[in-house]
């Protein structure tokens, strides 16, 4: 399936409940909006999902409140609103998803619980500001708030088949329009107009919209993480950096090549692309499961260090992507844990020299064991130092 089912989203839920423990009588209120699209496949801008108190066969329905206005979108229609209820889910023990409307959702869940007679509501303390904090706590009447942490993130983690082909379809998307782009006529043209042309070839080829800010740096600009696009045209013998992603079904890659505008390249810009090439190449060849997040990190790193190198403070090797670009796990040198089979990472260093411009090579991966081939590449637009 490239799409996710509400039954699968149930089970999310159903391993959320677990995990808080509102067997113990603790209901569950998460609002991290990506959080929420997790176990829910739903979009809703200010909305919050309670999971009530009680087993998952015995408590009651699940709740998405939402603020008065247009339904919430569906992760693969971004254009087709999703009337009434979601679908009954079938299977037992799985929860049932409801709606309900109210002007502030947080303190329509806060009732709720209060009239459950829950003992405690788990809540994403990291996402929550102090005046919604101490809103939530008034509003409880006594039932205390518990921090739920970072457990729908950990699930997050490690992605579904299903999530792995909306993440295929991405990746071929962008390297679609990518490959468009490289046949045309660069000199001359803005960074910013490269940049909106890239995003409407997205669109165009499917995507529901870019994962990322969509990134072309010319010139004294290449290289840079970030850059904005600027009006600096396009000009002969400029390094070209360009960094983009598409976003379908909800779950967003990304990629940045660098290429060389006009005749061939000079000698400094291919010992510099050979360079960036060989730490990308080593970052992704430690890509094994069990392995260190920040050995990752270390491997790419080492590479540029050794030639005089580093990357831009700051920055790190690569991150994990899918409902978001930039989540967990993190591949930095402070970075914690082992990575997992079946997660989505970048692997994307580079080198910018300030005022001469520099090469990014990123891509997005899934680690996987040896026995399986080891790192599935997803974006696959060649790495070369192409001349165009």
């Amino acid at each position: 399936m490239s799409r996710g089912t509400p039954q699968a989203h149930a089970r999310r839920r159903v391993g959320i409940r677990e995990a808080a423990g509102t067997a113990s009588g603790s209901a569950v209120l998460v609002t991290r909006p990506a959080n929420i699209h997790y176990l829910t496949g739903l979009r809703p801008a200010g909305a919050a999902l309670l999971l009530p108190p009680g087993p998952a066969g015995e408590a009651g329905e699940d709740l998405l409140i939402l603020p008065p206005g247009p339904a919430p979108l569906g992760p693969d229609r971004p254009d087709t609103p999703l009337a009434g209820t979601l679908p009954e889910i079938p299977t037992d023990p799985e929860p049932r998803l409801s709606r309900v409307f109210h002007p502030e959702p947080l303190l329509e869940a806060a009732r709720l619980v209060r009239t459950a007679g829950a003992g405690a509501l788990a809540v994403e303390e990291h996402h929550l500001t102090v005046t919604r904090h101490r809103a939530l706590t008034a509003a409880l009447g006594g039932a205390p708030l518990v921090d739920l942490g970072c457990a729908v993130e950990r699930r997050r983690l490690v992605k579904d088949e299903w999530e792995l082909d909306a993440l295929r379809t991405a990746a071929e998307i962008t390297d679609r329009a990518l490959g468009e782009l490289l046949e045309s006529i660069l000199v001359g043209r803005t960074e910013r107009h490269l940049a909106l042309e890239l995003e409407r070839r997205l669109v165009d080829h499917g995507a529901e919209a870019p994962a990322l800010p969509t990134s072309v740096g010319s010139g004294p600009h290449s290289g840079l993480p970030d850059h904005r696009p600027t009006d600096r045209r396009v000009e002969e013998g400029d390094f070209l950096t360009v960094r983009l992603g598409a976003r379908h079904g909800g779950y967003g890659c990304q990629i940045a090549r660098t290429f060389v505008i006009g005749g061939r390249p000079a000698d400094w810009q291919i010992e510099l692309h050979e360079l960036v090439f060989a730490a990308q190449r080593a970052g992704r060849e430690a890509l094994r499961p069990g392995v260190e997040c920040r050995e990752v990190d270390r491997a790419a790193r080492s590479v540029l260090e050794a030639a005089g190198h580093g990357p831009a403070p700051g920055t790190s090797t690569g991150h994990g992507v899918g409902l978001e670009i930039g989540e967990d796990p993190r591949l930095s040198p402070v970075a914690m844990g082992r990575l997992g089979p079946r997660v989505p990472v970048t692997v994307e260093p580079g080198v910018h020299l300030p005022g001469r411009g520099g090469v990014r090579i990123d891509d997005t991966l899934v680690v996987r064991p040896e026995a399986d081939g080891g790192p599935e590449l997803l974006t696959i637009t060649t790495k070369e130092l192409l001349a165009l």
